[in-house]
């Protein structure tokens, strides 16, 4: 007997409404706070245009006033003369008129005392705009701050909103009909009947989630990457009934619930993988699936064909009683495996799970469910331990502390003079001060680079991109400055830093940056250690320990200038950080970098990996100052910050600030002259 064309009706009604709405309102509040701070910024920048225009104009006052004065004081100097003249004429001519030179001179000396006080006001008023422009200056760096760390809102956001509308639930009435065959009994047609009426709503289903996504579009053209699933929460026949034809009927009526592989979401929203990576291992590359609609009689089961990896999901087989009431509760199948993310806070680590080494850090690993002895080692630090129970996907920071160093070192051999038979004998030791060790340099090779914004990602005053040539080599220090270090200056030169003399430092508060007079490198607003970067220090108190350090080295330290800095933080790379385009999680300390510093605070020096030259922290943790041209009146800071935005991390990112302008999240590293 031939099969009947197959029918099918459905009506559906998708639950969690609410859900989405809300979903929804967040995005829309976000994008348009984000509309409303980009039009701040656009208004921002176009009054710091006209400031910087009238800045010019007043410059070029003062240099007229200035050309006027070496010309009055000639005009004052030569009348001075004039009338000294007339008055040794006078002296044999009683009867000569002084008048006019008189006259002149009291001229000139007025218009030249007029000329110094027009200078004094012309530079009261340059100044008075500087600090208008350093306002202006600082108001647009948070507003850029804001708007990317909007950025990241929304896109957390509408992943959120992603997830819920995939996770949607709803119920489904189906109207079916088949032709039974003549080799089957009735109770085994009216099973087929009730498992293809099942399988073809499951499929619409998720045609109907799809269709429903708020961004549709987007998401539709990668729709075979997503891993939507069904999960049948209970389902019933409404009623059935055979025809004198041999035809079965069946209505059923099925409640299900959406689902979706979360660590896929961002793929399908084309964002970076850093917003879902709580959810698991982003998408594989060269991936496929597929929506089979085939099932087998035992188990009614979507598969893929393409992928061992992509998720299944069951429905439990309808039984052939008439009234159907099926729970389906998901059961991880007897050691199924899942994946396991390890990462650290250090660099070339090396993991073991039950005793065995899988490599270093960040690891991904499938292992089975149950319990795993997991152990991450480095030499010079206590080994990170932890008995994990895996049930599903995790993500396992590991955070490594240092031992503690021995003060105590042994004699080097060249220092030894005793015998080899007096052994035992106690032998003299050097003790290291942990305060005297200095900063670790590294050499930074002659080269080439492109400087600038080479993505389309940048700010404006990161274009054009111009090629740099470095035609010597050059020493830079590995890390930042510390605290330690910096302590070090202060006791050994009695310096006093310009938030300790003036009105203190300034740090964030609500999105805003607020001056705190008790703010200083000591006392910064949060807990610090030695190891920490130093902070709150102007760019001439960081000249000053250049200085300083110069004089104790015995060698010639400066701050680093934007183009050495820039080729030396790039790292011979073209891409916007050194280990590509996207900033990922745990690869440094940025704002929503996914750091266990991220918005708290500065880390550790060289808690992150190095660059390929060495250098550590160039991305993140405290924004870096650089030598100012003798042209600039203003001082570029390079690096993004711990409480900045990743997209403000960029290794062509730059800020310029006021020279005496100092914020907990300002440091500084130094180049040594070769």
């Amino acid at each position: 007997m031939q099969i009947a064309p197959l029918s099918l009706f459905v009506s559906a009604t998708l639950l969690s409404l609410s859900v989405s709405a809300q979903d929804t309102a967040t995005v829309t509040a976000i994008e348009s706070e984000r509309t409303e701070k980009q039009a701040e910024l656009d208004n921002y920048t176009q009054v710091l245009d006209k400031h910087l225009s009238e800045e010019t104009r007043l410059q070029a006052q003062l240099d007229l006033l200035r050309q006027r004065s070496a010309e009055l004081d000639k005009e004052k100097n030569q009348a001075l003369d004039a009338m000294n003249d007339i008055y040794r004429r006078l002296i044999d001519d009683p009867s000569l008129d002084i008048s006019a030179a008189q006259s002149r001179y009291q001229q000139a000396v007025a218009e030249h005392k007029q000329n110094k006080e027009d200078i004094v006001m012309q530079l009261a008023a340059i100044a008075s705009h500087r600090k208008d422009i350093e306002q202006i200056r600082v108001t647009k760096h948070t507003l850029v701050n804001t708007i990317a760390s909007l950025n990241d809102q929304l896109s957390t956001a509408r992943i959120e909103r992603l997830r819920n509308e995939f996770s949607r639930e709803g119920t489904l009435e189906v109207d079916h009909t088949i032709n039974c065959k003549r080799t089957e009994t009735l109770a085994a047609c009216e099973q087929r009947g009730q498992q293809l009426g099942l399988q073809k709503a499951t499929k619409h289903f998720i045609d109907q989630i799809f269709a429903n996504l708020t961004e549709q579009r987007v998401v539709e053209p990668k729709r075979h990457l997503a891993g939507a699933q069904v999960q049948v929460v209970s389902s019933h026949v409404v009623g059935s009934a055979f025809s004198g034809q041999g035809n079965y009927s069946v209505n059923l009526s099925v409640t299900m619930r959406g689902d979706v592989n979360n660590s896929r979401l961002c793929s399908l929203l084309n964002l970076d993988n850093r917003y879902c990576s709580e959810y698991g291992s982003p998408l594989a590359v060269g991936y496929q699936a597929s929506y089979p609609t085939t099932f087998s009689d035992e188990q009614l089961t979507f598969s893929n064909e393409l992928s061992k990896s992509a998720p299944v999901v069951s429905v439990a087989r309808m039984p052939a009683a008439p009234d159907i009431k099926t729970e389906v509760a998901p059961q991880p199948p007897k050691n199924r495996e899942v994946e396991l993310t390890l990462r650290s806070n250090v660099y070339d680590d090396e993991v073991f799970i039950n005793g065995v080494s899988y490599g270093s850090t960040k690891l991904v690993v499938n292992l089975p469910t149950g319990m795993h002895d997991i152990e991450v080692r480095k030499l010079g630090y206590e080994p990170y331990k932890a008995s994990l129970n895996l049930r599903r996907a995790r993500t396992l920071n590991a955070r490594l502390v240092k031992k503690p160093e021995s003060i105590a070192a042994p004699t080097p051999k060249s220092e030894q003079t005793q015998p080899t038979q007096q052994a035992n004998v106690a032998q003299p030791v050097k003790v290291v001060t942990p305060d005297r060790v200095v900063n670790e340099t590294v050499i930074i090779p002659a080269g080439s680079f492109k400087m600038g914004d080479l993505t389309g990602n940048g700010l404006a005053n990161e274009r054009p991109v111009v090629e740099k040539v470095l035609s010597h080599s050059y020493v830079m220090q590995s890390k930042e400055v510390t605290v330690a270090e910096f302590r070090r200056f202060i006791d050994s030169s009695q310096y006093v830093t310009e938030a300790e003399k003036g009105k203190g430092c300034a740090h964030y508060k609500n999105g805003e940056p607020v001056w705190e007079i008790d703010y200083n490198w000591r006392s910064p607003g949060y807990e610090q250690a030695d190891d920490f970067p130093v902070v709150c220090v102007s760019y001439e108190d960081a000249k000053a320990y250049a200085n300083w350090l110069s004089g104790d080295q015995g060698m010639q330290y400066r701050l680093p200038n934007e183009v050495e800095w820039e080729y030396a933080a790039r790292g011979d790379t073209t891409s916007e950080y050194p280990w590509g385009n996207e900033i990922g999680r745990n690869q440094a300390n940025c704002g929503w970098c996914g750091s266990e510093w991220s918005n708290k605070s500065p880390a550790p020096v060289g808690q992150f990996a190095a660059n390929a030259y060495g250098l550590y922290d160039t991305v993140g943790n405290v924004w870096e100052w650089t030598q100012k041209r003798a042209s600039q009146d203003d001082v570029t800071v390079r690096g993004g910050a711990w409480n900045f935005a990743p997209s403000l991390a960029r290794v062509s990112t730059r800020l310029a600030l006021a020279p005496d302008f100092r914020a907990n999240y300002i440091g500084f590293r130094l180049v040594r002259e070769r």
